[in-house]
C-alpha cells in the first residue's frame, strides 16, 4: 500500500509540468512565408525585451507581432511595407537599425560626440597638470647620496656607516 502511494506520488509529480507546458506555436503552413516572417522578425526589436530581435523574444507581445508579420508577409506585402507599418504603429524604436533623421541624431552620433568631448577634457586636464608638475630641488647632501646610490657607492650619510 505505502510503495503504491509513493509511485503514484512520484508520477503525479513528474506529471505536473506537463500540466503547465503551452501548446508550441504552429509553423506557418508555408516554409517560404516563414522564412521571410523569420528574416524580418531579426531586424525587429522586442518591445518588451528591448535587447532581443522580435525573432528570438518569447514575450507574449513578440508573439503576437510575429503573428501580425506573418499575415502581412501573407497578404503579399513587401519587407519594407511590413516595416514602415510597424514603424508607424510602434515607432522607429522597434528597428534595431533605425534611419539617420533629425529625431534619430543623437542616437546615432551622440556616442562620437560624448567620446570626443572626453578626450578633449582629458588633453586640456593633462596639459594644466604637466604645467604645474615642479620636481622639488635638492639639496647638495641629497644628490651626492643619488650619485652615489646611481654609481653603486656608498654614500656618506649611509645607514652603513651610522650603525
Amino acid at each position: 500500500m505505502k510503495q503504491r502511494l509513493i509511485t503514484a506520488a512520484a508520477a503525479l509529480l513528474l506529471a505536473l509540468p506537463l500540466a503547465h507546458a503551452g501548446e508550441a506555436t504552429p509553423m506557418a503552413e508555408d516554409p517560404v512565408v516563414e522564412a521571410r516572417m523569420v528574416a524580418i522578425s531579426e531586424e525587429l526589436r522586442c518591445l518588451v525585451c528591448q535587447n532581443e530581435s522580435l525573432a528570438a523574444s518569447h514575450a507574449e507581445l513578440a508573439e503576437d507581432l510575429r503573428r501580425e508579420v506573418r499575415t502581412l508577409v501573407r497578404e503579399g506585402k513587401t519587407d519594407p511595407e511590413i516595416k514602415e507599418y510597424l514603424v508607424s504603429r510602434y515607432g522607429d524604436f522597434v528597428l534595431y537599425r533605425p534611419p539617420v533623421k533629425p529625431t534619430t541624431w543623437f542616437l546615432w552620433f551622440g556616442p562620437f560626440v560624448i567620446l570626443g568631448g572626453a578626450v578633449i577634457g582629458l588633453i586640456a586636464y593633462l596639459r594644466r597638470r604637466a604645467g604645474k608638475v615642479v620636481a622639488p630641488a635638492l639639496s647638495a647632501t641629497d644628490k651626492a647620496a643619488a650619485k652615489a646610490l646611481l654609481t653603486g657607492q656608498d654614500s656618506p650619510n649611509s645607514p652603513k656607516d651610522q650603525a
